[in-house]
């Protein structure tokens, strides 16, 4: 491995020539952001289907109270 001038986590392979990024610290950043973004979306996802469970029970309530006071009523 050859490393590449004016970036210490960079270097290049002697055989293919490509560059490799060695910036360990950089990739465990990369993926702890990664991951904490997939519970944000999976918190967010829980909490939209929670909504929608509030919002069936609403309507299941609004209906049922409606039709017992129709029948009460008349």
């Amino acid at each position: 491995m050859i490393p590449v001038e004016n970036d210490k986590n960079l270097f290049r392979d002697e055989m293919s020539g490509a560059i490799i990024n060695c910036d360990t610290f950089g990739y465990s950043q990369y993926i702890k952001m990664k991951n904490e973004k997939k519970k944000q979306k999976e918190e967010i996802e829980k909490i939209k289907n929670d909504i929608d469970e509030i919002k069936n029970l609403l309507k299941e309530i609004i209906n049922g109270s409606k039709g017992n006071w129709i029948s009460n009523y008349w």
